[in-house]
């Protein structure tokens, strides 16, 4: 009786510290988040960077009505119950809103309720918008050792629904927040409009098809504002930087702002994209123009539907002549 007494307080002392580490496990955040040990909140500087010059992407490169920018960017730190947009998966009415129109309330509203449903939102971010292709805009942003994940969307303007962002990048390693870190930045298709174009109109897509990685062979069609199929892959459209403050910096400008007008040129020349004349088909023939009984000429056309630029193949002839028998003579 004595054994069995013994045998029953080991189980139950086994039993109450099961209890006790599930009960603590189950308060932590899924995913690789809940490996961060670092200090418990980091502050860094993010800093975008638009690259989308003429020289970079000359095709259908956009001047007016309106000219080539970006909207303001949008972001949240979170931990991974959280996602506010994936490749190959369906875009939220709130990134849908986004994309295609800048309208950002659908998707601050989602943003709330996750972070009130499961808490897993720390906190929003904003920067305001560029009013050209080229050029930078920051802010600051605050993670914390529960919720280290970044994740933004800035919207390609114009464009039926193309942004570029970052999906939950991972700031902590381990038990240290990184310092610093750089990533180039392509384009996405939110798949919510069919356009092609950057001044498509709007053409919903139905049914709604994944966000997907906009390259310079897909979608593979001529129309497409970034197809180069000359290229293996795009250039960058644009740059993130992420800086981590230290405490004496809080509060203060961001670094890597306020650079000179020559800055632009220098992006400008890193990528040099050769675009190729494109020309239409040719027209039928016209009449035959000449003296009965005489060898006459008849002329075809074609018309330019895309200058060449960059050193890319110049334009061929766009009228051509061969011998004919004139007709209707007497």
């Amino acid at each position: 009786m004595e054994n069995l007494m013994v045998v029953y307080r080991s189980c139950k002392v086994i039993w109450t510290l099961l209890v006790t580490i599930l009960g603590y496990s189950s308060t932590l955040p899924v995913g690789d988040d809940s490996m961060c040990t670092a200090e418990e909140l980091a502050k860094y500087s993010i800093i975008f960077t638009g690259k989308w010059s003429q020289t970079a992407f000359p095709k259908q490169y956009p001047l007016y009505r309106p000219p080539a920018q970006w909207s303001s960017m949008l972001g949240v730190t979170h931990s991974s119950d959280y996602s506010m947009w994936k490749k190959n998966e369906y875009a939220s009415n709130g990134v849908r809103d986004f994309a295609e129109k800048g309208e950002a309330w659908v998707l601050m509203k989602e943003i709330e309720e996750a972070g009130e449903k499961i808490q897993s939102v720390h906190g929003i971010f904003s920067a305001p918008a560029i009013s050209s292709g080229t050029g930078q805009t920051s802010t600051e942003l605050e993670v914390h050792s529960r919720h280290p994940l970044v994740s933004f969307v800035v919207r390609i303007v114009p464009s039926p629904d193309w942004f570029v962002g970052i999906d939950s990048l991972n700031l902590c390693e381990g038990d240290h927040w990184m310092e610093e870190v750089s990533i180039d930045l392509f384009p996405y298709d939110a798949g919510t409009d069919s356009g092609f174009t950057f001044s498509s109109p709007n053409f919903a897509t139905i049914p709604q098809d994944t966000v997907t990685e906009i390259t310079c062979s897909s979608p593979s069609h001529p129309a497409n504002s970034f197809y180069y199929p000359k290229l293996k892959i795009l250039p960058p459209i644009a740059q993130v930087m992420m800086v981590k403050l230290k405490k004496n910096q809080l509060g203060l400008p961001a670094p890597y702002l306020n650079l000179p007008a020559k800055s632009n040129e220098i992006i400008d020349s890193v990528s040099e994209t050769p675009l190729d004349c494109e020309v239409s088909q040719w027209s039928s023939w016209g009449l035959c123009r000449g003296l009965c009984r005489k060898t006459g000429t008849k002329i075809r056309t074609r018309f330019v539907l895309l200058q060449p630029a960059n050193n890319g193949m110049p334009c061929p002839n766009l009228d051509e002549e061969t011998g004919c028998e004139p007709e209707n003579c007497v």
